[in-house]
Formats: structure tokens, sequence, C-alpha cells
């Protein structure tokens, strides 16, 4: 067996096929992916894949991620929920692995991190109690779907419903951006580059959709960017003003996305992404009826270091936290990109 990098600006073919025929896979690791994020970010890539006999038995999509403030790191995958190594059978994962610590020396990164929806390496340092992902299997009818959302969070849906509230798809990024920009500088968090959403939607074509919701007279005011991958939609980016939640227009708007996958695009998992746990957000999600299950992320760590600590609980990022809340937006949606990047 041969270990590779993958050309990421050849013909994705091969690693994408891959990808679809493992049952571990996600949209994150598509070569659409980390394209987006090179393209929008300049990240370097290392698509590092195993080949037998032309064939490829496994693979890591790595982004390299490096900041004197969050540190310096090899993500898989970076600006995803998940997207550790896949691969046939376990001397295909002792390639890749190797491959991996390489480059961590090659390059002196702090880390490689392999972000897991399962652990798979017993021996490594673990992060497994900082984020959840939420998954949940869908009817074909969507009556049914709505039956299974719980009582008092259907209501709120039904209630945006009775606002005569409009989900509307668009075909760029120019409703959704501001909204989801406005959302996370009140959350504290730096705003990602416009150009990331672009080259998203660019990258994944038709399986990348935006839903916009407007109140009657036109006024959007939330917004989500979705990925569809197999029988899969995954809503990912999203926004909202404050006055939708008046509205319940986000509750609409997941309903309006849910609705739509299934009688649109057939999908049978609503996959509703990672929260960190302890958070509204995950709260919110398992209001929806959705059980969290808990993400493995792993850590190869060279010599001396230590397991990155990059997260909003960390207390030496709270005064960054509250101070960020109180910029103004114009500002924000300035400076949020140049930090945001770094993030992974």
């Amino acid at each position: 067996m041969q270990v590779k990098l993958y050309d990421i600006n050849g013909d994705p073919t091969a690693w994408n096929d891959y990808v679809l025929a493992h049952p571990s896979a996600t949209a994150a690791h598509m070569m659409a992916w980390g394209r987006a994020v090179h393209v929008s970010m300049g990240h370097p890539l290392y698509y590092v894949c195993v080949e037998d006999e032309g064939k490829i038995r496994g693979l890591v999509p790595l982004v390299h991620v490096k900041s004197s403030l969050f540190g310096n790191s090899l993500i898989s995958v970076a600006f995803a929920t998940n997207g550790g190594p896949l691969f046939d059978n376990d001397e295909v994962l002792a390639l890749l692995d190797e491959e991996c610590a390489r480059l961590a020396e090659e390059l002196r990164v702090d880390c490689v991190e392999f972000r897991n929806m399962d652990r798979v390496h017993e021996d490594w340092p673990c992060k497994e109690d900082m984020y959840s992902v939420f998954r949940k299997e869908l009817s074909t009818d969507n009556e049914e779907n709505m039956k299974a959302i719980p009582r008092k969070q259907r209501a709120m849906v039904r209630k945006g419903i009775k606002f005569e509230l409009r989900a509307e798809i668009d075909e760029d990024v120019e409703r959704l951006y501001p909204l989801y920009a406005e959302s996370v500088r009140n959350l504290g968090t730096p705003v990602f580059p416009k150009k990331l959403f672009q080259a998203m939607k660019d990258e994944f074509g038709k399986d990348c959709e935006i839903l916009t919701v407007c109140t009657p007279d036109g006024q959007p005011i939330a917004s989500v960017m979705s990925l569809y991958f197999r029988n899969e939609v995954f809503p990912y980016y999203g926004g909202a003003t404050l006055d939708a939640r008046k509205y319940a227009a986000n509750d609409f708007m997941y309903w309006s996305v849910m609705e739509r996958a299934v009688s649109e695009r057939g999908c049978e998992i609503f996959d509703f992404g990672r929260s960190k746990n302890g958070t509204g957000s995950f709260s919110f999600k398992k209001n929806w009826g959705f059980e969290p299950r808990p993400l493995h992320y792993e850590y190869y760590l060279r010599e001396g270091q230590e397991v990155p600590e990059v997260n909003p609980m960390n207390p030496k990022y709270q005064l960054m936290i509250k101070t960020w809340r109180k910029l103004p937006l114009p500002v924000a949606n300035f400076l949020g990109p140049f930090i945001a990047r770094s993030l992974g």
C-alpha cells in the first residue's frame, strides 16, 4: 500500500467516491469542504490517502491552522463538526497515523486533531465532554415529523406558521451573511469571512442550499445554509435578528428545512450539528426531541505539547467574548474575519 498526498486541485472523483461509500463519512470529508476553506481563508490543505493497486483504502483531510493566539494545529477537519480519518482496516489507519505524525514534525505543529463521532484511538488524549452532536431519523411523512417534535417546541413552529412567515430559497449569500454576522456578534464570536459562505455555495453546488425566512411584508429575519450529503440534511451556518424570537422564526426555519429535505430531496437523517454541552444551543436542540451524542476529539501531540483549550468555556477567552458582544456591528464585521480564520 502507498501513502500519498491527494492533489486538491486535481480531479476529486476518486476521493469523493470513497467518502460517499464510507459509512462514517460526513459532508466535511468531501473535497468541496477543504477547497472552500482554502479558497476563502488560505489555509494549506494536506489531504492524505492510502492507495492499494490504485484504489483508495483510507483517507484523512487535514487543514493547517496556525495562529499566535489559538495555536498551531493540523485539524481533521477545521471549521467542521467532525471529519476524522476514514479507513478500511487497522493497517490502513496505522499508515494514516504515521503520515500525520510525519507531517506534524515537518510542519512543527503543536498537535494533530481528529474530530470523530466515535473513538478511533483508545490510547490518544481525547476530549469527549465538550461537544455533542444531534442527529435524528426522519419519516417520509412530514405530518409524522411534525408530531415527533415535542409539544412545546411544536407550538413554536405553529406560531411561526400563524405569523404567515415565508421560507424562500436564495441563490446567493447576500441575505444570509448579515443575519449570520449579527447573530455571532451577539454571542461574542468573531464572524467568518463572507467569502467562506460563497465558496461553500460554489464548491457544493446543488448540495448547498440557503433558506431565508421572511415576514409577510418581505423582511428577512432568519436564514440558514444547509448541506445535503447522501440521505442527510445538515443545516450549519445560520443566524437571525433579535426580532426573530417574537415570530418564532428559528423554529419555523428549521422546520422548513426539515420539511423541504423530506419532500424535495428524500432525506432520511436530520443532522442538527454540534453544540457545546450546557449551552442554550444544546438545550434548543434537545427540546426538539433530539438526543445528544458526544463527539470525540482525539489528539496526536508532539513532544512537550498539551491538548489545546480553544473553546469559549476557557476563562482566558471570557473577557474577549464579553468585549466582542459590545462592538458596533460594522466594527465586528470588519475585524471578525481576521480572527475567525484562526479558530479552526
